[in-house]
């Protein structure tokens, strides 16, 4: 028997694979009437009138003669009423039973309304009792091309029916009358239906029925004879909780306004840099653009991109190695360097390069291993970013710190990000507005990666910026032609950490291949192995530009906290 699990899976069903289903062969006369002998409780009757006014709505007079066995301390007896059934793919057919009363047998009864259902539980009683139900339907009469369609599942019970008949009692002349038997979808005809004698009167009949079996009666009224309309629901599916409707559409193309708009403000108001006041591109000297105002290697990667990286810190190194605080060795054939620290004052370093070279030479040690900072700098490297950042702010090139902006705005869009995804599921499964849940959750995902890009410079960080592009470009081109080669190994080293940071070291290095000067084998900050000359130079710095990023990076601690940094001792933000 399908029941109340028929309609738990009917939408189930409407996703299954169009295959033949054989259905199980209806239960025997035999296999009926043993149900019926081993029942305890059991509909022995059940007479059934409808009426139906001109307002559409069904009135019901049911009259059930019930024997309830030798004991009365059993389960409720169910008088079912099938409030939904199945239309088409997407939608419903509802019908709203109310006014339910029952009198008579001393019985007490409670009605529930279930998923699809309304259930009259009766409870108390023993013995063979009569009692009556009443009640009216709305939504049974449904519009045809030349009449109206009154349908309605008349009799269903939890348990067998003996005997079951309804009488339609209409004043009209009702036309194409039909019942059906079994389950709520069943197209199988009951045991009877007649007119007694011409006229409004028709009877429909059913016997031995099983629980949860119901006796559906339908018959054509004439036009207009009720003002009564069906009513109808969408089902609910994921494809109907992700539909385009007038709402979901409409709050969609509120999301893009403000996703289009608001992001085009926010832009112009916190995230675009200030204008320079005066454009500042002009060559300083005969030999090329200077690094604008003297600022280092670090700060001028952390400028650029707004991001103090890795490769922001390498440059560092060989920078600090440029102006002789310490020396780069490579070893003889092993792809390793080893740093040697110099005898000189460290007093005017800027914080970030004193931490970066505390870091380097740990506990006073004279040498260090690149292969011997991975792992070990995770600390140092951090504080030595979080002092970049503290740097920038210190010189006037940013308002706030552009770490701390960035985080700001992408955990506000992983926040708008989550309550989208919550958003949705809920919406999915109560609505049909999903859409909008999904609006949200683009929006987050939007605003993530739109925060990248909110830190401002300042009109001096801009006008710092433009001489920085200049000197970029001067680079790129490598032209040194005009410097005599001792001073164009000065000029390179000078500028080489530039170099590393705007990925110019090729086209830089190829400045010093044929310097071919006394000395010019080494640099006075780099010594190579034994047959190294500075026309290997370009390959050994940048194999050792990689591994040098690589031991930073490899220490670098993905998903911890950064150390907190002395801001007072650094320059507050």
């Amino acid at each position: 028997m399908l029941g109340r699990s028929w309609l738990i899976a009917a939408p189930l069903l409407l996703l299954a694979p169009l295959t033949p289903v054989h259905a199980a062969p209806p239960p025997t006369a035999a296999e009926r009437a043993a149900v019926l002998a081993d029942a305890d409780d059991r509909v022995l009757s059940d007479e059934v009138v409808l009426t139906v006014g001109g307002d559409g709505v069904l009135h019901a007079t049911e009259t059930v003669r019930f024997d309830h066995g030798s004991t009365s301390d059993g389960d409720p007896v169910e008088r079912i009423f099938i409030t939904r059934v199945p239309v088409d793919s997407t939608r419903d057919r509802t019908f709203a039973v109310d006014n339910v009363k029952v009198t008579g047998g001393g019985i007490a009864a409670e009605t529930v309304v279930e998923d699809g259902r309304t259930v009259v539980r009766l409870s108390g009683g023993s013995g063979v009792q009569t009692y009556t139900l009443t009640y009216d339907v709305r939504g049974s009469v449904a519009p045809l091309p030349n009449g109206q369609e009154l349908r309605w599942t008349a009799v269903g019970w939890n348990v067998p029916v003996v005997e079951a008949t309804v009488t339609l009692d209409v004043e009209a002349q009702v036309r194409g009358i039909n019942c059906f038997a079994g389950s709520p979808a069943s197209v199988v005809g009951c045991s009877e239906f007649r007119r007694p004698k011409p006229g409004r009167m028709t009877l429909f009949g059913q016997t031995t029925m099983l629980p949860e079996e119901y006796l559906t009666v339908a018959g054509v009224l004439p036009a207009g004879h009720t003002t009564g309309t069906p009513t109808y629901v969408e089902r609910k599916t994921l494809a109907s909780s992700f539909a385009m409707n007038a709402v979901t559409g409409g709050a969609l193309a509120a999301l893009l306004v403000v996703l289009l708009g608001g992001f085009f403000l926010l832009h112009r108001l916190r995230g675009r840099d200030e204008r320079a006041e005066v454009a500042e591109t002009t060559p300083l000297t005969e030999a090329g653009f200077e690094p604008p105002d003297g600022i280092r290697p670090g700060q001028v990667g952390t400028l650029i991109d707004e991001q103090a990286d890795v490769i922001d810190v390498t440059a560092s190194v060989i920078d600090l190695a440029v102006r002789g605080y310490l020396l780069i060795e490579e070893a003889e054939g092993k792809g390793d360097w080893t740093l040697r620290r110099l005898n000189r004052p460290v007093n005017d370093l800027l914080p970030y390069e004193q931490i970066l070279y505390d870091g380097l030479f740990l506990g006073g040690r004279e040498t260090v291993k690149l292969a011997a900072l991975g792992g070990t700098f995770a600390t140092k490297l951090s504080q030595v970013r979080a002092a970049l950042y503290v740097d920038v702010v210190k010189q006037g090139w940013f308002n706030r710190r552009p770490d701390a902006v960035r985080s700001r705005w992408t955990v506000l869009g992983y926040v708008v990000t989550a309550l989208g995804v919550i958003g949705t599921v809920a919406l999915a499964i109560a609505t049909n507005y999903a859409l909008v849940g999904l609006g949200v959750l683009a929006f987050g995902l939007a605003l993530t990666l739109f925060g990248k890009h909110m830190p401002a410079k300042t009109a001096k960080g801009s006008a710092v910026l433009a001489r920085t592009l200049g000197f970029r470009e001067y680079l790129r081109k490598g032209a040194a032609e005009q410097v005599p080669d001792r001073q164009k190994i000065a000029l390179f080293s000078r500028f080489l950490p530039y170099a590393v940071v705007f990925d110019t070291v090729g086209p830089w290095a190829k400045t010093v291949e044929t310097a071919g000067v006394e000395g010019g084998d080494n640099l006075y900050w780099y010594e190579g192995p034994a047959e190294w000359d500075l026309s290997k130079f370009a390959e050994s710095m940048r194999a050792f530009t990689f591994a040098l990023s690589g031991a930073l990076a490899q220490s670098r601690p993905y998903g911890k906290k950064a150390p907190k940094v002395d801001v007072a001792a650094l320059g507050a933000e």
